[in-house]
């Protein structure tokens, strides 16, 4: 049953669609009393609608409804409202902490003398289990099977967790594993468009399908008109508990499409270009809203592509309105005929429809980009936004082999057992993987024909690559297998390994061992190609250096090529089994190819049958037994599931957080750290700190499984933190890895190992970094691993959204140096002491003084902003922490 607020304005009325009879707020009546609200932007529309909802004259006021409407004069409006999603969407890699928190604070709940049945999902949460399987078995028809059944040998404590979850909450549904990415179960299942609930009158009420996921790909599913984005997971957990979503009234940008793509042009390289373009723009903290007659013809799939890759042009989302496009998608995917009706007559009657015809809205900035423009791209060697050419994707990395990576020769080596050598740029990985390219049919249809034009003309993939292909939905099978495209994809290697993230969450799987042994005895720069979102440094495969995002037909032609260091337009990719060159146009499809078996072949009879019983699972889901009741019963022995200290002590009244006296640099960053840099998915290495703890508990190296499955036990987690193998600390110098010096004693250690001594001494730590400091995926464990290392505060150039706000979350204070001002100006080494007072009173966005004690002993003060945005961040910075403001709320 859905609450709902006062309706001062008497916006309730009622709807006819399907036969039925729905309640619902009205935007057209809300615009008799605030005022036109027809060229608002459809996401802000959707903003207007979750307020007016929710009015209740506190947490949401005619004020708030009213700044709506002003946002149209300026476009921009500096106010914070409180927004409530309508669902929770949730992986395994960052579903099990927060379900571990869940069950933490039933414990903590009985502690404090209340009902532990308080703490339980008020909205419906999704948990899709995607980002656990590994590509360890490649390039044979029994790759799939041994992969899920390794999948379920690692991972069987944390399954049995998430699966008593399923019985101890309600609202609370979990996706077994092996049936598909979590954004692509959202977009071609879960997601409504319009969702509907009871409301406290009995009436079905109908609203936009809204939600926040703990997945910074959530955004997919604005490809769809549904607004979402990613957040950490706790504050995810606070919006299953009945927390609003503190937020400001975002600007929107407009990104205006026209034209159509050329022939032989894919979506890929359409997100590149769009991803590269708003990066530059600089859209962090914003909406951006795509419009135009380019939309005209764009297929769903084709949107959901690029609003994926929003985390990487840095917005909280990118959306698109509901149109006919729309309703296709949810025809073809088969979604019941009486919610399509639902959807139309609603999105009609809200002013939520797309038509192109109508005035386009009004944006607080506005770019175009016209789709006939746009070039064959990759984006690489380390960052999505980073766009190159397909034409000079050699010269790159030639140019990237004499700067960054700087290698004093070039040597090509004999690989063991080989009758082949490697160099460097040798592709070792090429994988056709993630959320955004395995889930639009145009590309992996492509894909598939470029391997039966390759191997119609006897060209074989590269012998030293490790080829996969895991799709994002089991329906991709369907039609590869209708098609016959699977036969040709397998006979290049890209056989079924599993359907999951697998190469591009880092779970690429070990190379094979004499590959490995010549990369890392010679110190060459491997190359993976990915059909990813995400190529940051040490994410992919920690023998892979550089690392291109492509789309899945360009995957296939780098694996029949083997390098990125020719020229992959003009120079021959093989030779054919008639002895003559083969040129990448000879093996690229058309658009009518293309078309022609996506009509075929691609039909709603697949979707129908592969989600009839998706939460169901396979005779090993179905076979993992369940213990514990309302509370969980900890296992005292699991490396798995543990526990979490954040609840221990806790009382009803919250502590104010005391100044940070001379607290010592854990570490100095420079640019774009990412959250893989602090707190990293992938292998665990025997010598950090994390692969000696899981020694010292008799855990077998074989048996590591990696950081990403480990987050359900906070001592793995906070020993992997800062412990990517390239990150940088710029206290020393040519040092990759989680290392620092610990200042009493000029040692060089890993920063876990130091942050424990400080810890000892009773001395606080900061972090000090450059700009777009935590950019990439929503993962709380970034934040988390922060605070529990001891790290009191960051002080960076700037955040991206959903780290800062998750370092808010867990207690860290996020300061801001000053417009120009870095480590770099201030002349900040590391050895300096640092002082913060007045935490306790600390303001919304004011200036705060840090007083700096250099190694000398001489001192200056400099100005920091604080980046606690609003009132009830600052409500949760007071409590300690997210966690803990929710859980006394409930408790009292």
């Amino acid at each position: 049953m859905i609450p709902t607020g006062q309706d001062s304005l008497g916006t309730r009325t009622t709807l006819d669609a399907g036969g039925k009879s729905y309640t619902y707020f009205s935007l057209a009546k809300a615009a008799e009393a605030l005022g036109d609200v027809s060229r608002l932007p459809f996401s802000m529309k959707v903003l207007l609608e979750n307020l007016l909802r929710f009015e209740d004259g506190e947490t949401v006021t005619r004020d708030d409804l009213q700044a709506m409407l002003d946002w149209i004069k300026e476009r921009k409006i500096a106010r914070e409202i409180q927004y409530r999603p309508a669902r929770v969407l949730m992986q395994d890699f960052t579903g099990v902490p927060a379900v571990v928190d869940l069950a933490a604070m039933r414990d903590a709940m009985a502690k404090l003398g209340g009902d532990p049945q308080k703490i339980n999902p008020l909205v419906p949460v999704h948990l899709v289990i995607d980002h656990s399987v590994m590509v360890d078995e490649f390039g044979t028809p029994q790759s799939f099977g041994r992969n899920v059944e390794l999948e379920y040998a690692r991972n069987g404590e944390r399954y049995e967790f998430l699966k008593w979850a399923t019985q101890a909450f309600d609202n609370f549904q979990v996706v077994p594993p092996g049936t598909g990415i979590c954004h692509q179960v959202n977009l071609e299942h879960v997601a409504q468009c319009v969702w509907t609930d009871t409301d406290a009158n009995g009436e079905t009420l109908a609203y936009p399908d809204t939600l926040v996921g703990t997945d910074s790909h959530t955004t997919m599913v604005n490809g769809l008109g549904v607004l979402g984005w990613g957040v950490g997971g706790i504050e995810a957990e606070a919006a299953m508990l009945g927390q609003p979503v503190s937020m400001l009234i975002p600007e929107v940008v407009g990104f205006r499409l026209s034209g159509e793509l050329k022939e032989g042009i894919t979506a890929t390289d359409l997100v590149l270009t769009v991803t590269q373009m708003l990066r530059a723009k600089g859209v962090v903290g914003r909406f951006v809203e795509f419009y135009g007659p380019g939309l005209d013809s764009m297929s769903v799939a084709d949107r959901a592509t690029i609003a994926n890759m929003a985390p990487e042009y840095g917005a909280t989302c990118g959306f698109f309105p509901i149109d006919e496009r729309t309703i296709e998608y949810l025809r073809l995917t088969a979604r019941d005929e009486a919610r399509i009706a639902l959807v139309e007559a609603y999105c009609k009657a809200q002013g939520l429809w797309r038509d192109a015809n109508a005035p386009e809205p009004v944006f607080t900035d506005t770019l175009e980009l016209d789709m006939g423009s746009i070039e064959p791209s990759l984006a690489g060697p380390k960052r999505p936004q980073d766009r190159v050419l397909l034409s000079e994707v050699d010269d790159q990395f030639n140019a990237e082999l004499d700067g960054t990576y700087k290698k004093a020769n070039d040597p090509r080596v004999p690989v063991a057992d080989a009758d082949y050598d490697f160099g460097n740029g040798d592709v070792a990985i090429a994988a056709i993987t993630s959320c955004t390219n395995t889930s639009n049919p145009s590309v992996l249809i492509a894909a598939g024909l470029v391997a039966r034009k390759a191997r119609e003309k006897g060209l074989t993939s590269k012998p030293w690559v490790k080829t996969s292909l895991a799709p994002g939905s089991q329906v991709v099978t369907d039609y590869l297998n209708e098609s016959g495209l699977s036969e040709d994809l397998n006979a290049l290697g890209f056989d079924l390994v599993g359907y999951g993230c697998t190469t591009c969450i880092g779970n690429s799987g070990p190379l094979p061992e004499p590959i490995s042994k010549a990369i890392n005895d010679n110190d060459l720069v491997a190359v993976s190609v990915l059909s990813g979102n995400r190529n940051f440094e040490g994410r992919v495969s920690p023998d892979c250096r550089a690392n291109y995002l492509a789309s899945p037909p360009l995957v296939v032609a780098y694996a029949l090529k083997g390098t990125v260091r020719s020229d992959m337009i003009n120079d021959p990719i093989g030779t054919g089994s008639n002895g003559q060159p083969v040129f990448l146009k000879d093996i690229w499809p058309s658009n009518a190819e293309i078309r022609a078996l996506i009509d075929a072949h691609v039909h709603s009879e697949m979707f129908g049958r592969r989600y009839a019983d998706v939460y169901h699972g396979d005779e090993r889901w179905r076979a993992i037994e369940i213990t514990g009741g309302e509370t969980y019963a900890w296992p005292a022995e699991s490396t798995y599931i543990q526990n979490p200290p954040y609840f221990t002590g806790m009382t009803m009244q919250a502590v104010a957080p005391g100044d940070i006296e001379r607290a010592r640099a854990l570490a100095v960053f420079g640019d774009s750290i990412t959250t893989d840099h602090i707190s990293p998915a992938g292998a665990i290495k025997p010598d950090s700190p994390a692969g000696r703890f899981l020694l010292e508990h008799q855990v077998p190296r074989g048996e590591f499984n990696s950081y990403g499955a480990r987050r359900g036990n906070h001592e793995v987690m906070m020993r992997g933190t800062f412990a990517n193998i390239r990150i940088r600390n710029r206290m020393l110098e040519g040092v990759e890895g989680g290392f620092t010096r610990y200042a009493p004693t000029g040692e060089t250690m890993a920063i876990y190992d130091a942050a424990m001594l400080y810890k000892q001494d009773g001395r606080p730590l900061v972090v000090i970094a450059g700009k777009e400091y935590g950019t990439g995926s929503s993962r709380d464990w970034a934040a988390k691993g922060t605070v529990l290392l001891g790290v009191r505060a960051v002080i960076a150039e700037s955040y991206e959204r959903i780290h800062r706000s998750n370092l808010v979350g867990m207690g860290v204070l996020p300061l801001q140096f000053r417009d120009g001002e870095n480590a770099e100006t201030h002349g900040l080494t590391g050895d300096e002491k640092f002082t913060i007072t007045g935490v306790a009173s600390i303001q919304p966005r004011q200036d705060v003084e840090v007083t700096v004690i250099r190694a000398d002993k001489s001192e200056f003060t400099m100005t920091a902003r604080c980046r606690i945005d609003t009132f009830n961040e600052l409500e949760y910075f007071r409590s300690g922490g997210i966690l803990h403001y929710v859980l006394r709320r409930l408790a009292s």
